[in-house]
């Protein structure tokens, strides 16, 4: 598929299918393309839709059906909006970063692909607002989806949540006073159940 150029062609890709919930344009807003007269459009719609059915099904089904609706606060952007929210400080890695994270289309360094969506869980942030609480949906994430990486940040315990072809399952916080690693592999507390750190958050 090539990349849309036209309102029609751009419509066609947004109503992609990626899992029973998610469409392809549900991922296509972007503060950065926005505010900057941008387009978030993918120059390689194949790969972005096949990612992005990966994050859809694996991950982010899974955890709406446990919890409620998601809500997605950011997720696909094309590498020119990236480039240009990276080099304006708007919190966005570099493109080799975040190539198969929120660049979609682009494979990492060693050719895999995959995706990231910046999240928020309703049902979860609105009862669980205490410091510290962002550990208790880490840890259920944790133990019940294949994610590949998790960034944790203060406002409303919204999250980078990623799926990738060779998953580093690693849980990383912004949180002030709580940043760096809640774990990773190598870590003593990595494997195994963790139960008692969620129990009790399923609405």
């Amino acid at each position: 598929m090539k990349k849309p150029m036209t309102v029609a062609q751009l419509t066609e890709l947004g109503r992609v299918q990626l899992s029973p919930s998610f469409y392809l344009r549900d991922f296509l807003y972007s503060d950065i393309a926005a505010i900057h007269g941008l387009s978030n459009i993918p120059d390689n719609p194949d790969l972005a839709i096949e990612a992005g059915k990966r994050l859809c099904e694996e991950l982010l089904e899974p955890l709406q059906d446990a919890f409620g609706r998601i809500a997605i606060r950011s997720a696909y952007r094309s590498a020119e909006v990236n480039a240009l929210g990276n080099a304006k400080g708007y919190n966005c890695a570099s493109n080799e970063r975040n190539a198969a994270r929120h660049i979609w289309d682009m494979r990492d360094s060693a050719g895999r692909m995959g995706a990231t969506a910046c999240i928020v869980v309703p049902s979860f942030a609105n009862r669980f607002d205490q410091p510290g609480d962002w550990k208790r949906l880490a840890w259920w994430v944790h133990d019940h989806l294949p994610y590949a990486m998790i960034e944790v940040f203060p406002v409303r315990w919204a999250m980078n949540l990623s799926w990738h072809e060779l998953p580093s399952r690693m849980i990383f916080s912004h949180v002030p006073d709580a940043r760096g690693y809640l774990t990773k592999p190598g870590m003593a507390n990595h494997e195994g159940s963790h139960e008692s750190e969620w129990a009790g958050i399923l609405p």
